[in-house]
């Protein structure tokens, strides 16, 4: 039975990002912010426009895996071939030319590791806002 003298504090409206990050042996790539819902549309763009100028900038394109999981928006046909492009035979993704294996702890760092202690420490401070949350991701990151 629950007790009747406890109260349970949820936020309303909470403050909402969808952030994107890499993780390579060199270190992490990104943070890179979502507002909104992520649709194939906008991931394709922060493909083109972010993720990969700065996959090249930290190492050879042609000799990179890219890997992402099979959430809707990453399975879109433009994205797929937009991937097949830039990453001939060497993504890893539903339909990919490597198949997702989907929650597998030692393909997905950034789920099982670095996410949850970047919420940990980001959340502590209670950001009052989206810029003061999207700062603290950053400064976590770099740190």
């Amino acid at each position: 039975m629950e007790n009747p003298l406890v109260v349970i504090t949820e936020e309303m409206n909470a403050l909402r990002i969808t952030v994107w990050a890499g993780i390579w042996s060199g270190g992490i790539i990104g943070p890179f912010f979502f507002y909104g819902n992520v649709t194939a549309d906008n991931y394709l763009d922060m493909l083109e426009e972010n993720i990969v100028p700065a996959i090249e900038k930290e190492m050879n394109l042609d000799e990179t895996f890219y890997m992402h999981d099979g959430a809707p928006a990453h399975y879109a046909r433009s994205v797929r071939q937009f991937l097949e492009d830039t990453f001939p035979d060497r993504w890893i993704g539903r339909r990919g030319w490597i198949e997702w294996p989907a929650r597998s702890p030692d393909l997905t760092p950034t789920d099982f590791f670095l996410w949850s202690v970047i919420k940990d420490r980001v959340y502590a401070i209670r950001p009052p806002n989206l810029q003061t949350l999207e700062d603290a991701i950053i400064t976590d990151m770099l740190t």
